[in-house]
């Protein structure tokens, strides 16, 4: 749905040359013009306007002087600095146009009718006057000669096997004698001058001679190989003209066909077989083809024609059609129209080889017009909804319009044709907002037609409906009329003769004003024409625009873009320099297009296609090229865009990769564009989507959700986009519109807890506006559906990222209960019986679904039906309700209501047997009230509220209360339901605290058994957890006699030895088995000296200070000396091995080699050994070995954490277990402190002093060991690494991830303690002054 604009006219007029021209040749790298005339050549340069060379052939002698020779063919050779001139009456000429030079290189008796070089200028092929064809070499070496009128078909012969004969065929009402009847061969068309054609393939591998037959007169086309040899002959084509051009990507060769009532152009397959045709917008005779000519890139085809001699038609004319193909449908998209006499008559075409739209054209009198057009989209410009979003194509004599609002019709279809008496070559919709779907169309006689929307008082003859229209279809659009024509005044009407296309890049700005540009014919200069509409002074039904003003600007002008809301034009030049044309200004004035820094912008590259954007609040030019670069302003953001469109704030883009971009350009900048464009970065699901191959953005609906694409082969597809989806879907819901919003996201399937968890201030105050513009039950009801606790603006429909406003939020998060319950309270206050099932919903949707209350509503409605007319039955709202409820579920809610009415409403509506419920009703009927309720509770699983209503059923029910409690742990519900002196009671605590004693739980047993009078088992559970004074205490209650006091006495203390608690067994035996001397023995074992000295001396047994304390005393510090050398001496070995292992890491880290390692997260951390291992190395890493481990066993599993920091040498994490050794050590140092401090003062006290000086001197020794060796072990750069990454204004990428992976591959996250210093607390006063 494409036009072709043109960008720029090159003219030369007036080259000073003698003769006239016959044909012309361009020489690209130099970028001049050869052209040939009846006296020689001459090189021009367009640009500078100048003539470069001349060569005088006749002069030479390759012509004659009486001017009537002939230059049939001219070819720039790049590689030979050369020109090849071939000449009718057969000279082959090189010509050096630097040395001037001229060598003829071959010579034909016969003389040369045409000279065609391959497209690889290896081969040239050579039409000679005796009917033959010459294949030379590019050094005019002859390879072979061949006959150009041959009677065989060609190599590529069809093979038939005698199947569908004509003979055999069935032949209608002609009947069987059709099928002998001879073929009558026509002539070739009067106009035709008899002159073979030739035509190569792009790839030089074919070419096509198109010649008359001389026995049957008419034309055949024959296909020939490079080494000259036949492939094919055409099939018998009546009416074939001589027009011949191969398409270069090699799939057709176009002709044209004379047919009794048009002129068809027609194509042939390699094969001679036609295939398809297109359709001249002229009668049979009225015009002759001179020329068909393909573009570089197979995209356009140029048909040269020119009116014939009639006694009507006086003003001869050429034109040259510019035709393209589109979903199978030719569509002729620009009509140049020349004079057929006089100078302005072309006397040869040719397409640039390099630039595929540019259109060389040389005219009679010397002139040279170059054109150079590109790819547009013609669409409406507005953004809001009263724009209809028009696309409109060029179709020759029709603009086949789209609407795209309404309906998406595919090309070649339309919604309506507008028909116009000229050709069209362009068309432009206004720029005014509120009238964006009126257009104007200027044709190829430079008249304006101008089309508007709104109320016509006929029906127009011009404007014909197309896709939409038909018996019975009523078309609801507006569909414009013709309001007027209007014939541009020009200042002098003959540059329109001389050039057909003096006015580019028309634009209508205001209601009654257009733009347009124009080139100068003589200088790089441009003009920007205002014309303003004018009624016509002969003519009242055609008005009439005049020029009434032209601002001139140096450089030639190839684009022109409007911001209709800012009132900008930008216009770009040639060499990429924009500029702001101030059209409201009254000078009219021109000035560079500055960026915010105040710099002139300029695009590196000139762009094809230019759109104006507010990107950040600042107004920025968007380009793009013919080679896909992107440029905001002069900054490239992307180099892979295939087509881009401005929407409002939106920018949409597709790219090389098959996705389709959308970017907000409210807050965006040009490095986030840049960023959300790179391919290394993976855009959000929201600004990128997946498209077909080749897509092309069309257009964008505004103020809707819709982006049409467009296919390479032309048809036409819809997405919504979800940017564009999310984004209007914000601004119906900033609007409260509702409605519009539900009936988009129902459609598009957006998660519809974005209607709430948008703004859910907004939406819960406004929840009675919400129900009544949805107004459906169901469609209620779906929303109700799909509330979920999860904020949807956070996890799948995130805001913009630099959108400034903030929607304020609940912090305690979302509630689906309190949307269900305002809702619920709008509906009834709205309309309770309308709403009956949206507001069961409510009650089933909640967290805890509130199924008893909308039974009892249930019920309600069955009791009492209410009587209004849109009233919902008891029977549709259980029917309901089972959709949404399972009906199991349901029938045990209904059950727990004790509603046996209730409960037989549910089971009818279910799949449940009859013979199944039935009976179990009827038996709970019978039942005592509480009973009753016991029994259906226990059915149900609700053993609580069970055994509370079997507890109201009397004494004689508590057995099998109590066996309830027992099977199912309900030991403090049930005590609650009972009085404190009640037996109940007592047997409920008893039976608590048997079960607490088989879980091992002999404390609370105890506890249980004592508060409920129960001593014997009280004590029994006191025993077992070694709870001495409790135990005691129960025994005192159950009034023990001595013996048995003392008896339980040695059994606590025996009981307390057990668990280390030697004071309080000394204590027992001392106070009840009154045995002070085992008291003693127990406190000595404890290392509870002074305690044991004070109980000496309380019973006079000084004695035992020399038997028993002193040694006691002396064993301790000879333990206390080995214990120290031994923790010494671990300390100084793993301290050392400690630091050897650091030093190989750091050395292998330095090597690479942690590459060559294992590839384990611990692989920083391996040691000498490690960094060595072979294959075994995989079989020795804790992860393998720990994942086998069974995670039933504790035991292993203590047993694995054992071997995770394994101290043997160069296991996997050696250093992580020597930290963990040391850390031990340092701490079983620390612990020490206090016993230290009591063994000394009883070496001092009985006089043991070398002894206490010896411990004391060690213990510091140790101390000092220690304090010192803690920043070598623990050192800063290792408390680092087991941080978080460094980051700071210094960092660098690559620092924090250094960082990042140095602390990933440093310890497991479990082992950063070890990390950690021990702490040693030095205020502890252990030393003895006293031994100083």
């Amino acid at each position: 749905m494409r036009n072709l604009k043109l960008l720029r006219t090159l003219e030369f007029r007036d080259i000073p040359a003698p003769g006239k021209p016959q044909c012309f040749s361009l020489r690209t790298e130099q970028g001049t013009v050869l052209i040939g005339s009846e006296h020689g050549l001459i090189e021009v340069d367009p640009v500078t306007r100048e003539v470069k060379n001349e060569i005088p052939l006749a002069a030479e002698g390759f012509l004659p002087e009486d001017g009537s020779g002939c230059i049939v063919g001219i070819q720039d050779l790049l590689d030979q600095e050369s020109v090849c001139v071939a000449t009718a009456s057969g000279d082959v000429v090189l010509c050096n146009l630097s040395t001037h030079q001229l060598e003829c290189v071959g010579s034909v008796a016969s003389g040369i009718s045409v000279m065609s070089w391959s497209p690889d200028q290896e081969l040239v092929l050579l039409a000679t006057g005796q009917q033959t064809l010459i294949l030379m070499t590019k050094d005019f070496e002859p390879i072979l000669e061949q006959q150009i009128h041959q009677d065989d078909f060609g190599e590529s012969k069809f093979i038939t096997v005698g199947w569908g004969k004509k003979e055999t065929q069935f032949h209608g009402s002609e009947g069987r004698q059709a099928a002998f009847q001879m073929q009558m061969h026509e002539s070739a068309l009067s106009w035709d001058d008899h002159r073979p054609q030739i035509t190569w393939r792009g790839d030089g591998q074919f070419f096509a001679v198109s010649v008359v037959c001389p026995e049957t007169g008419s034309r055949k086309v024959r296909v020939w190989n490079r080494e000259l040899a036949l492939q094919s002959t055409s099939e018998p084509v009546a009416g074939l003209g001589p027009a011949l051009a191969w398409r270069p990507s090699g799939s057709l060769i176009a002709s044209t066909q004379g047919k009794p009532n048009q002129q068809d152009v027609v194509f042939f397959e390699k094969n001679g077989l036609l295939h398809g045709h297109f359709i001249l917008p002229f009668l049979k005779d009225e015009v002759k083809v001179n020329g068909l000519l393909w573009n570089a890139d197979s995209s356009v085809l140029a048909v040269w024609l020119e009116d014939l001699q009639t006694e009507e038609n006086s003003t001869l004319k050429t034109y040259v059609q510019l035709w393209t193909v589109g979903n199978y449908h030719w569509y002729l998209k620009q009509n140049l129209h020349f004079s057929s006499c006089g100078k302005s008559k072309p006397v040869s075409l040719m397409w640039d080889p390099v630039t595929p739209y540019q259109l060389h054209v040389l005219c009679q009198g010397w002139h040279y017009l170059c054109y150079e057009w590109h790819w547009t989209t013609d669409r409406s410009s507005g953004d809001n909804a009263s724009d209809l979003a028009n696309v409109a194509v060029i179709d020759g004599y029709r603009v086949l319009v789209t609407v795209f609002r309404q309906t998406v019709v595919p090309p070649p279809l339309c919604t309506y044709q507008l028909l116009l008496p000229q050709p069209v070559n362009q068309v432009v919709f206004s720029t005014h907002p509120q009238k964006s779907n009126d257009l104007a169309v200027l044709d190829a006689i430079n008249q304006i037609s101008v089309y508007k929307c709104g109320d016509s008082p006929c029906a127009d003859p011009t404007v014909k409906l197309g896709a939409v229209g038909g018996n019975g279809f009523k078309v609801s659009l507006s569909i414009p009329h013709l309001e007027k024509r209007y014939k541009i005044q020009f200042e002098n009407n003959e540059d329109q003769e001389v050039n057909p296309l003096k006015l580019g890049l028309l634009t209508w700005i205001q209601e009654d004003i257009f733009l347009a540009i124009s080139h100068s014919p003589s200088s790089r200069q441009s003009f920007i024409h205002r014309m303003t509409m004018a009624l016509s002074e002969t003519d009242e039904e055609q008005g009439q625009l005049n020029v009434s003003s032209s601002v001139v600007v140096d450089g030639i002008i190839i684009s022109l873009c409007c911001n209709s809301k800012t009132k900008s034009i930008a216009l770009q030049l040639a060499d990429g320099q924009i500029f702001k044309y101030l059209w409201e200004s009254p000078s009219l004035a021109v000035e560079p297009w500055k960026n915010p820094g105040g710099v002139a912008v300029r695009f590196p590259h000139p762009c094809m296609q230019t759109e104006l954007a507010i990107i950040a609040g600042e107004e920025c030019v968007l380009g793009l090229t013919d080679r896909c670069r992107f440029f905001i302003n002069d900054t490239e953001v992307a180099s892979n865009i295939t087509s881009f469109a401005v929407y409002d704030e939106f920018l949409l883009l597709t790219t090389h990769s098959h996705t389709c971009q959308c970017f907000c350009l409210r807050d965006a900048s040009f490095k986030t564009l840049q960023a959300g464009l790179s391919s290394s970065n993976v855009s959000n699901e929201e600004t990128l989507r997946k498209v077909e191959r080749g897509s092309r953005v069309v257009t964008v609906v505004p103020q809707d959700t819709k982006l049409i694409l467009q296919m390479p082969r032309g048809n036409l597809e819809v997405v919504h986009h979800r940017a564009l989806v999310l984004a209007q879907i914000r601004k119906w819901l900033d609007k409260l519109m509702f409605k519009e919003a539900f009936e988009c996201m129902r459609k598009l399937r957006i998660n519809l807890n974005l209607l709430h968890d948008h703004n859910p201030k907004v939406f819960l105050e406004n929840v009675e506006t919400f129900i009544k513009q949805i107004d459906s039950v169901n469609h209620i009801n779906l929303f109700f559906t799909e509330l979920k606790e999860e904020d949807v603006t956070k996890t799948m429909y995130p805001p913009p990222v630099s959108g400034n406003v903030q929607l304020p939020r609940d912090l305690h998060g979302k509630s689906v209960d309190l949307i269900c319950d305002t809702l619920r309270a709008a509906m009834e206050n709205i309309n309770p019986h309308k709403y009956c099932l949206s507001i069961l919903t409510s009650h089933v949707k909640k967290t805890t679904p509130e199924l008893e209350v909308v039974l009892q509503k249930v019920h309600e409605l069955q009791g009492n039906a209410p009587s209004v007319p849109d009233a919902v039955s008891a029977e549709e709202a259980l029917k309901y309700l089972l959709l949404l409820v399972d009906v199991n579920e349901l029938y045990d809610h209904s059950l727990g209501t004790y509603d046996f009415d209730l409960v037989l409403m549910v089971a009818e509506k279910s799949q449940k047997d009859p013979k199944e419920y039935l009976p179990f009703l009827n038996t709970l009927k019978k039942m005592e009230t509480n009973y009753q309720r016991f029994t259906i509770d226990k059915h149900l699983k609700r053993y609580e509220k069970a055994i509370g209503h079997l507890s109201k059923c009397g004494p004689e029910y508590f057995p099998e209360c109590l066996n309830l409690i027992k099977d199912k742990n309900l030991y403090n519900e049930a005590l609650k339901l009972y009085p404190p002196d009640s037996q109940q009671y007592k047997d409920i605590s008893v039976a608590y605290g048997e079960h607490l004693m088989q879980e091992h739980l002999h404390e609370p047993a105890g506890l249980v058994f004592a508060r409920c009078g129960a001593h014997e088992k009280a004590l029994e559970a006191f025993l077992a957890c070694g709870s001495w004074q409790q135990a005691l205490c129960m025994a005192a209650q159950l009034n023990f006699t001595k013996d048995q006091l003392a008896g339980l006495g040695r059994t606590l203390a025996g009981k307390l030895v057990e668990q280390r608690k030697h004071s309080d067994a000394a204590t027992v035996l001392e106070q009840y088995a009154q045995d002070y001397e085992e008291a003693v023995l127990l406190l000595l074992d404890g290392t509870a000296w002074e305690e044991a000295l004070r109980m000496v001396y309380k019973y006079n047994r000084l004695d035992i200070i020399e038997t028993n304390i002193k040694p006691s005393i002396l064993e301790a510090q000879k333990n206390y000396m080995a214990f120290l050398d031994s923790q010494t001496a671990t300390f100084s070995c793993h301290k050392k091995r400690l630091l050897v292992v650091r030093e190989l890491k750091e050395q292998a880290q330095q090597g690479n080699l942690d590459d060559e390692g294992p590839h384990a997260q611990e692989s920083d951390l391996f040691s000498e050994t490690s960094s060595v291992m072979s294959g075994s190395d995989v079989s020795g890493r804790y992860s393998h070995s720990n994942s086998r481990i069974s995670a039933r066993s504790s035991k292993n599993r203590r047993k694995a954490e054992r071997k995770k920091h394994s101290l043997k040498e160069g296991s996997p994490l050696e250093d992580l277990a020597l930290l963990e050794a040391l850390n031990e050590v340092v701490q079983s140092i620390e612990k020490l402190k206090d016993e230290v401090h009591h063994i000394l003062k009883m070496l001092f006290l009985f006089a043991f002093d070398e002894q206490a000086k010896e411990l004391q001197k060690a213990f510091e020794d140790t101390l000092q060991l220690i304090e010192r060796s803690l920043p070598e072990i623990w050192t800063l750069t290792h408390q680092q690494n087991s941080a978080t990454p460094i980051l700071g204004p210094s960092s660098t990428a690559n620092s924090i991830m250094a960082s990042y992976q140095q602390q990933k591959t440093s310890a497991p996250v479990l082992d950063a303690e070890l990390f950690i210093p021990p702490k040693i607390n030095k205020r502890t006063q252990w030393k003895l002054t006293l031994l100083e």
